[in-house]
């Protein structure tokens, strides 16, 4: 499992999400479908502290982990 940053835009809106999941192109997935018709980034670059998943508790839950907004 891995966990990444995305970028959520919908016009000038912006909002990022933290999602987990088992692949980058799956986190992509998921955050599509939780947010259909808005254009969904990668945040480059990736944390490398917190990209692999590794204790049980946090490979339980999956997809979208907590939503960030950063209005602009």
């Amino acid at each position: 499992m891995i966990k990444v940053s995305m970028e959520v835009r919908e016009g000038a809106a912006l909002s990022t999400a933290k999602v987990q999941a088992e692949s980058i192109r799956e986190a992509v997935s998921i955050t599509r479908e939780r947010y259909p018709g808005r254009d969904v980034r990668v945040i480059f670059p990736i944390d490398a502290e917190d990209f692999f998943i590794e204790s049980p508790a946090e490979r339980t839950k999956r997809g979208l982990l907590a939503d960030e907004l950063a209005q602009t």
